[in-house]
């Protein structure tokens, strides 16, 4: 995809994230969260289990959701991303952030990337109908500090203006 010249032990990879063209030297072990964090300064994304367990590391690729912590950096040449610092456009928060917000939605806010990430790709899923297949559909999206039924709220509410069903 890149025309960046591989250093030994490194692949070349072109992404699109947030709107921007990256291309840049990957090695192969590197993960999409580790590339993110320490290497694109994303921080937004959160390193929870690093184990794909706990969805602290959502983010969107080519409009699915996927745990950036299983994914490795080369898999994803030539992908779209979006992280959360990628949902706002300027000063106007993307409509699940807003509704994060009217809901109380989080409480230490470490889960709430990951949370609102999920809940952008479940709506572009179309399958969430009801509250109960919301909290099935982001079951795999934890939070520590037990926030559920307001996150399920802020979800319900943003969902039409996502694209999706109302509940």
């Amino acid at each position: 995809m890149s025309d960046v010249p591989s250093a030994p032990n490194t692949h070349a990879i072109g992404l699109y994230i947030n709107g921007e063209q990256h291309h840049l030297q990957v090695p192969p072990w590197l993960t999409l969260l580790d590339l993110l964090r320490d290497e694109l300064d994303l921080v937004g994304t959160k390193k929870g289990c690093d184990h794909g367990q706990c969805g602290a590391c959502t983010v969107l690729r080519n409009g699915r959701r996927v745990n950036a912590c299983l994914t490795l950096a080369i898999m994803c040449d030539g992908d779209e991303l979006t992280t959360i610092e990628g949902l706002a456009h300027g000063d106007r928060l993307h409509p699940l952030q807003q509704a994060f917000i009217a809901h109380d939605a989080f409480q230490c806010g470490y889960c709430t990337p990951g949370q609102i990430c999920s809940a952008v790709g479940m709506a572009r899923e179309g399958r969430a109908r009801s509250r109960a297949q919301i909290q099935e559909a982001m079951s795999g999206n934890l939070c520590r500090c037990g926030a559920y039924s307001n996150i399920v709220a802020a979800v319900e509410e943003a969902l039409p203006q996502m694209g999706g069903p109302r509940p």
